[in-house]
């Protein structure tokens, strides 16, 4: 199809994730044609600076030929391999075993989901397995953050917190409850580190009381909370949240679907503060986007506890046709590779250069806030930064923010909260995170003068 024909096609067949329908008619679509290393260019051949690594997740960039050959090898041998009825493929059984030696403690079982959203259904379905098979089945209950992210999927879209995945869809379900987020930038009252910690402890043992704790099956958080606004807890704040769940006899979840395979800076964010939670959540990264793959990882005490109470012969029920896909699995082979030859220790160095360049930022009229963790960045953008005060909704801001981007040659995530979204390939060069905050910096420039700040 020509371009003109493919907008077409799109408006009236294709349904876009968490997308205004009606407004996606209007306008179409921007067709993204071809990528290699940090770079795209579209259907009419204009390169963009990829500032959001396509959905938080091609992290060793685009076009990789290692990756491709491996793709091509394990389909040209073996394009599909079923989990079911014992079988398995070489490539999946390798890449848990891999991936075993490398997560935290003894997080050393490995379930391989699609995508992020299934890994953590995957990750609850299993919680409730656990719970029955200790002889705990009333702990039903499962607690997040405001402001937090665990899929769209509709068990997930629960437990996460944001208002667009809860719209006319009945969820939280009446066992999903969230309490306050680690927010620093506007955090009531004392907004020290140890403050905010022990606020969100305090929360946390409150909620728990209010439900029974002979209730309370699980809390899940994000080490870096993602598609909240890129919150980034004070540094303490995940060890005194995991200690809390041991204390509550409560199962620690971390989903590192975002902040897993190098985006914080360490392989796992837990790593930060040696943190092993009771399971883990990760996709994305995985396989840098080049195939559908997550996982869930559980500890070894889930795992056996679950093996050990069910009845011989009786299958633990939960499975998915492409679980553990060959394909997938060699691509995920490939980038562990890359991240261990390299690409880790160039996000590091990359992260330390967009640190520096985004600090230099606060003093820009719009700019309320920058965090940053690694190669995961927001920046909260304010029309008075004394007071804190977000811009009006009729501004438009967002739309501005992603209209200019683009036509700057810059991608990034324009929250719909006026915040700013950076996830860059961790392949990126010093020089290349200084044309993206250049170019980010025109973007803050040009929506400045639109809207006279």
């Amino acid at each position: 199809m020509n371009k003109d024909r493919l907008i077409q096609a799109d408006r009236n067949h294709l349904i876009h994730p968490v997308s205004a329908w009606r407004d996606h008619e209007e306008t179409g679509p921007r067709i993204l044609k071809s990528g290699k290393g940090a770079w795209l260019t579209d259907i009419d051949g204009k390169e963009l600076l990829d500032g959001f690594a396509g959905l938080w997740c091609v992290n060793v960039g685009y076009g990789c030929q290692s990756v491709v050959e491996a793709a091509t090898a394990q389909m040209t041998a073996l394009p599909y391999a079923t989990g079911y009825f014992g079988f398995a493929g070489e490539a999946a059984i390798e890449l848990a075993d891999r991936l075993a030696a490398l997560t935290p403690g003894n997080l050393n079982r490995v379930f391989f989901s699609l995508g992020g959203s299934d890994a953590v259904d995957s990750a609850l379905r299993f919680i409730r397995f656990y719970q029955h098979a200790r002889g705990t089945p009333e702990k039903k209950h499962v607690i997040g953050l405001t402001r937090g992210y665990h899929g769209s999927t509709y068990t997930g879209a629960g437990l996460t917190a944001l208002a667009a995945f809860h719209r006319n869809a009945d969820v939280p379900l009446t066992w999903q409850h969230h309490i306050p987020s680690p927010y620093p930038y506007r955090h009531e009252g004392d907004s020290s580190d140890a403050a905010i910690i022990a606020s969100s402890v305090a929360a946390l043992h409150a909620k728990v009381e209010e439900l029974g704790a002979r209730n309370v099956a699980a809390f899940f958080c994000e080490p870096v909370q993602g598609s909240g606004g890129i919150i980034v807890p004070p540094a303490g704040w995940l060890t005194a949240m995991r200690e809390a769940c041991r204390a509550l006899d409560i199962l620690f979840v971390a989903d590192e679907v975002i902040t897993g395979f190098g985006r914080t800076g360490p392989l796992f964010a837990c790593e930060h503060e040696n943190v092993v939670p009771d399971m883990m959540t990760v996709a994305k990264g995985l396989t840098s986007g080049y195939a559908p793959m997550g996982a869930v990882f559980m500890s070894e005490d889930i795992y056996t506890t679950i093996r050990d109470n069910n009845p011989p012969g009786v299958a633990v029920g939960h499975g998915m046709t492409y679980s553990a896909h060959p394909v997938s699995a060699a691509v995920g082979l490939a980038v562990l590779d890359l991240y261990q030859n390299g690409v880790l220790a160039s996000g590091v160095t990359a992260g330390k250069r967009l640190a520096t360049r985004l600090d230099a930022m606060r003093g820009h009229p719009l700019v309320g806030d920058v965090r940053i963790s690694g190669m995961l960045a927001g920046i909260e953008l304010v029309t008075d930064k004394t007071l804190k005060t977000k811009p009006s909704p009729e501004l438009g801001i967002s739309k501005k923010l992603a209209a200019v981007g683009y036509e700057e040659g810059v991608l990034f995530r324009a929250f719909g909260d006026d915040i700013i979204g950076l996830a860059p390939p961790l392949c990126c060069s010093e020089e290349e995170i200084d044309i993206l905050c250049d170019r980010i910096t025109r973007v803050l420039d040009r929506v400045g003068a639109d809207i006279g700040r």
